[in-house]
């Protein structure tokens, strides 16, 4: 099992920035994905988990800001970010657990949020 996560990048707060995840080493179709985040010196913080309906769950600190979606014939799921916030700060990794609240298994992708 596998996730490349890309994307992330340095932006000014109010920004924007789309993320990707791809998963490989599983039928990406039948699993939940979720979003997980991790700032300096804190614990991992899920944010967004979508299963195999298409029903999507988010944190409060990113509802209305953050959109999650998949598309399973790429075995990708993306994290539209907008309205971003310099406590958005963080590296950003997917799990395909819903509601993963754990390390990343990937290297994640940095999402730096400073003017």
């Amino acid at each position: 099992v596998q996730f490349v996560e890309s994307g992330g990048g340095m932006v000014q707060p109010g920004g924007s920035l789309r993320l990707s995840c791809a998963a490989s080493g599983f039928i990406f179709s039948k699993h939940a994905m979720s979003w997980v985040r991790q700032a300096p010196g804190k614990g991992p913080e899920w944010i967004s988990s979508i299963n195999t309906l298409n029903t999507i769950a988010y944190a409060d600190s990113v509802k209305g800001r953050f959109t999650t979606s998949r598309d399973n014939a790429e075995n990708t799921v993306y994290l539209q970010m907008n309205s971003l916030k310099p406590e958005d700060t963080a590296l950003y990794y997917c799990k395909n657990i819903w509601g993963y609240q754990g390390p990343p298994q990937g290297q994640g992708t940095q999402v730096t949020v400073s003017s």
